[in-house]
């Protein structure tokens, strides 16, 4: 029994529907020194890494969680903030000068989805 092309294409939206309605807001900034880490010491995790602010590092809890992040705009007047796409980064250390709901991306990951100029941008993040 062959499933009516119209049904998967409905589960398809109602998919991607659910997934942005899951989606979380906040910021990412970038940093550029990566050893150590809280979470692994010197032992290199590689560069599509992220420092979590405290709540979500919980203690260490965070570490190795991975997360899909997207730029969705702008924090200052510089052009062109946001690249297209999503990077999924791996949890490596803590940012504890970070805010509620922002990543600090490795220069690499934060380079994929958005401007370096801009220094600072607006996310949405999903676990």
């Amino acid at each position: 029994m062959e499933i009516p092309r119209a049904i998967i294409a409905a589960a398809v939206l109602l998919s991607a529907m659910i997934t942005a309605a899951s989606a979380i807001a906040g910021t990412a900034t970038y940093y550029t020194t990566y050893l150590p880490s809280a979470c692994y010491g010197f032992a290199d995790q590689g560069t599509m890494i992220a420092a979590a602010n405290p709540s979500l590092y919980a203690n260490g809890g965070a570490c190795g969680s991975r997360y899909t992040i997207r730029c969705t705009g702008g924090t200052n007047q510089t052009p062109n903030p946001c690249r297209n796409g999503q990077v999924t980064v791996t949890i490596v250390d803590l940012c504890p000068g970070c805010g509620p709901n922002q990543f600090d991306l490795s220069y690499e990951a934060f380079s994929v989805i958005g401007n370096p100029d801009a220094g600072r941008i607006q996310i949405d993040y999903t676990q």
